[in-house]
């Protein structure tokens, strides 16, 4: 928009809050902000620190997958976002989902806790070592779509919620689900609405709050905005900033790169399987989005992970 328009005219809600205005006297936050409802700038994100002499919740350490990974390593700590950042086909979704056990790991350890974990399954992640997977693929892989956001809710803590026989208390159900449905925002018209008549952004939220019910230990999440529109994804920024605020370390993938320099502590640099750098993030995008453009095409240093003060 503000590279081939002329004017601009915003509509929220049905309502147009800004009609035929010159381009050239907005800002893109003023824009999006108008769109959100909200200073966009501001973000609303409170202050939060990332205490770095923490021991690790997951580590891995020189990480070889059967999709092509070498020598991966990384920690994420309490409270932390970490980035993996880098172009399609660099291998980020694909490290991840080994480490779920959807793919081999062939050498190196992951470690959650400090404990050397072989992790077999999703199922096992979650229910034995805390780790829940917002997939990128949220039709085919987030949510049921034939089913009630109740159960698509509350899939991941039938266990918990069963009574004897194995029967579980559709009570129980309800009133998960309503706290979720609340706290993200979730516009449905009730509990019992099938998730395939949700927006896109909607379905996401439903998603997400499946592993929050879960009380995740440690939350992944893959392209968390791709295809939602700009109030969601403000809504969800927010979000994953206050989820880590309150200590729930984070590894976000994402190939918008506003989104992770917005995020991410840490933004890890991946290119053909491997990593090609890690830079602290100050959240100046001019100056963040040329030293990660330069991690990603500096092919003379590849096999050398550069320190921050070297990119």
């Amino acid at each position: 928009m503000f590279a081939i328009c002329d004017t601009v005219t915003v509509l929220r809600d049905g309502t147009s809050v800004l009609e035929s205005s010159p381009l050239a006297g907005h800002t893109q936050d003023e824009v999006v902000g108008l769109m959100v409802g909200r200073a966009h700038s501001a973000t609303a994100m409170r202050p939060r620190e990332v205490d770095t002499s923490a021991a690790p919740v997951l580590s891995f350490d020189g990480v070889c997958t059967a999709a092509g990974h070498r020598d991966i390593s990384l920690d994420i700590r309490p409270g932390e976002i970490v980035g993996l950042y880098g172009l399609v086909g660099a291998g980020r979704s694909e490290l991840v989902k080994a480490m779920l056990g959807l793919d081999r790991v062939t050498g190196g350890e992951i470690r959650v806790h400090g404990k050397p974990v072989r992790i077999t399954s999703p199922r096992q992640a979650l229910h034995r070592f805390g780790i829940g997977y917002l997939t990128e693929n949220r039709k085919e892989e987030g949510v049921f779509l034939e089913q009630p956001i109740v159960r698509n809710i509350t899939v991941t803590v039938w266990k918990r919620l069963a009574k004897a026989l194995g029967f579980i208390s559709s009570r129980e159900e309800r009133d998960v689900s309503y706290d979720l449905v609340e706290r993200l925002g979730i516009r449905t018209s009730g509990l019992g609405q099938n998730a395939g008549e949700l927006s896109g952004g909607n379905q996401q939220k439903v998603s997400l709050a499946k592993w929050l019910a879960a009380d995740t230990r440690l939350l992944i999440v893959d392209e968390p905005t791709a295809g939602v529109d700009v109030r969601t994804k403000h809504a969800f920024h927010q979000l994953i900033w206050e989820l880590a605020r309150d200590g729930l370390p984070i590894l976000l993938i994402s190939s918008d790169l506003a989104e992770m320099i917005r995020l991410a502590d840490r933004v890890v640099v991946m290119a053909d399987h491997r990593i090609r750098g890690e830079v602290d993030n100050d959240r100046d995008y001019e100056r963040m989005s040329g030293r990660i453009i330069r991690v990603i095409h500096d092919r003379a240093t590849s096999a050398v992970r550069p320190r921050v003060g070297e990119v």
